[in-house]
């Protein structure tokens, strides 16, 4: 029970043996009230041929009741006394009266009323509602079986109210009702055994794909080695897309890890300069005390170190605050503590309600690292102008420097990529500012792109979504 093709089978067979026990159970008695309405005709019309019989003045031992065995007849008047019997009938029930031997009483009231009555006494009635029907036995010629009675009510030319009770055997009925029931239960074995058999094949034909994604899955876990896709079929059922969607997480996974690596060996790489530098500094300041620049590396380390690590949390997932906060007054309150600055720049606050949601740290470390960046290629001016827009806030960092080539737009926001002008040492950060500022505008919303403005050098646009 623990394959999902042998819960399917054994569901699929559970319920084809339901629907088709009500289906045969249905059959069996839609074909027993037919076989039993069919029986009870056969008695009506045998009942109604003896009362006509009654209903001319027929004398009682002269009655024509036909085939005894096919239909037995027993008459009764109105006190529930027996008057009549077909021959042969040694026992009855399901009439109302289980006895078969006519009454005297009633035996001396025919007698009279033959007697007494003229030659033409006249004609009788037979009752035209339905009549009554029910189910017996009968037991003629030392035979008993099960008979469908119905009961037709005359009055004979004497003026006398009697019911012929005249059956019609249920044998054929039973008979039929047996061989369907037979057949039923011979065949239910072998069609659930089909249906099991189909199932399961079915099943299993259906998953084969499943079990191929699920092996080569677990090769790919074993080795590693995330440029292994799974197959994909080409259909577009279920499974095709599981195969897809598998593939694109796969995809997905190869990417984050790949750039997972390319960040360590970044990483690695660029704190390797600036902790050599640091100790041959530092061993240099040993044998001579005077020689300054040791703490000018340790603050670039610092730096470093702190963009490394902010990173590291921005991959980790960590969801920036709902803090409302006036991005004009934040722009306001970054450049103003920034006094050592070898270009004074310019803030233009247009209007008012430029409130965003967001974390404040993060959002102060991206204006920080655009004025870093606009100031590191400025010629002589740099200005920052925050205004509103539909459905958000837009901030501009313009700088008159080189600008960016438009084909260098999009890689400029990749981790450590530092155009050639940006490479010196003293000059150049490690190429993570951009790419911090962009992951941290994405995560509140928003966007960061840069342009070249019509007067030359670059124009970085910080747009984030206005505060509900």
């Amino acid at each position: 029970m623990r394959s999902v093709r042998a819960r399917a089978a054994l569901g699929a067979t559970a319920v084809v043996a339901l629907a088709l026990g009500a289906a045969g159970l249905a059959v069996l008695l839609v074909l027993r009230a037919n076989l039993t309405d069919q029986a009870g005709l056969q008695a009506e019309v045998a009942a109604r041929e003896v009362a006509g019989q009654l209903a001319l003045g027929v004398p009682y031992g002269e009655l024509d009741t036909g085939d005894e065995e096919e239909h037995p007849v027993q008459i009764t008047d109105e006190d529930g006394r027996v008057v009549a019997v077909s021959k042969d009938l040694e026992a009855i029930s399901g009439t109302g009266t289980d006895r078969v031997a006519p009454s005297a009483a009633a035996g001396a009231d025919d007698d009279r009323d033959d007697r007494d009555g003229d030659d033409d006494p006249g004609r009788g009635e037979v009752d035209t509602d339905e009549p009554d029907f029910g189910n017996g036995t009968a037991t003629v010629d030392g035979d008993r079986a099960d008979y469908r009675f119905a009961s037709v009510e005359v009055t004979d030319p004497a003026g006398r109210t009697l019911t012929v009770h005249a059956g019609a055997p249920l044998a054929a009925e039973q008979r039929a009702v047996k061989s369907v029931r037979s057949a039923m239960l011979a065949g239910l074995p072998v069609v659930l055994l089909v249906v099991a058999g189909t199932t399961w094949l079915v099943t299993r034909r259906a998953l084969r794909p499943v079990e191929g994604i699920r092996h080569e899955m677990a090769a790919i876990t074993a080795s590693e080695d995330l440029g292994r896709r799974v197959p994909e079929q080409g259909s577009r059922d279920e499974v095709a897309r599981l195969a897809r969607t598998t593939n694109e997480t796969l995809a997905a996974l190869e990417e984050s890890v790949g750039r997972q690596r390319r960040f360590v060996a970044d990483a690695s790489h660029e704190l390797r300069s600036p902790i050599a530098s640091l100790r041959t500094q530092l061993e240099v300041a040993a044998a001579h005390p005077d020689l300054p620049g040791a703490v000018a590396d340790t603050v670039r380390l610092q730096a470093l170190a702190a963009d490394l690590l902010l990173l590291a949390r921005l991959d980790a997932g960590e969801r920036p605050g709902a803090t409302r906060l006036d991005l004009g007054a934040l722009v306001r309150e970054e450049v103003s503590h920034r006094v050592g600055d070898r270009i004074p720049v310019t803030v233009s606050v247009r209007g008012g309600g430029h409130e965003v949601a967001g974390s404040r740290g993060q959002l102060a470390r991206v204006l920080g690292n655009l004025l870093d960046n606009a100031l590191r290629h400025a010629v002589c001016s740099v200005s920052v102008t925050v205004d509103g827009e539909a459905g958000g806030v837009r901030v501009a960092v313009t700088d008159d420097g080189a600008g960016v080539p438009e084909a260098e737009r999009e890689r400029i926001f990749e981790r450590f990529v530092r155009l050639d002008e940006a490479r010196a040492r003293d000059d150049g950060g490690a190429g993570l500012g951009l790419a911090i500022a962009r992951d941290v505008a994405v995560r509140h919303g928003g966007s960061l792109t840069v342009t070249g403005p019509p007067g030359g050098g670059a124009r970085f646009e910080l747009r984030l979504p206005a505060a509900p």
